[in-house]
């Protein structure tokens, strides 16, 4: 296993439903989850937390303060993820792409209902977007 690598995530929230990804490639390929991904060198936080928006929605965003952040780590992998708050046009409609299978906004109170990756509900709990 190599070091810790930086990664992003955006959390938009409208109308009590957040925007998700179903990832297309590991890790959580398969599993819906927030955009997000690498930190490339040279990018800052924000800047990634918008590129990857916008690879992964066709969204453009607004990227506002630091929701929180959480460690993946696992026998091949460990990520250090912050997520931020994220604000989207409300009128737009997410499309996937890159590594992204589909994309869509989903009622807070059906995440229990959906295969996301593991921890992102205790995270959304843990961080008051969602009540637990």
């Amino acid at each position: 296993m190599s070091g810790p690598e930086l990664c992003v995530g955006a959390v938009a929230v409208r109308d009590g439903a957040i925007l998700l990804i179903r990832r297309g490639t590991p890790p959580g390929q398969g599993l819906w989850s927030v955009p997000g991904g690498r930190v490339q060198r040279g990018e800052s936080l924000a800047d990634a937390a918008r590129r990857e928006l916008l690879e992964e929605t066709g969204l453009e965003g607004e990227v506002g303060e630091a929701v929180g952040w959480t460690e993946l780590i696992g026998r091949r992998r460990h990520y250090v993820v912050v997520d931020f708050w994220v604000t989207v046009d409300p009128d737009a409609t997410p499309t996937a792409g890159t590594d992204a299978t589909d994309a869509a906004w989903v009622a807070l109170g059906e995440l229990e209902e959906w295969d996301l990756v593991d921890g992102l509900l205790q995270f959304l709990a843990d961080h008051r977007v969602i009540s637990d």
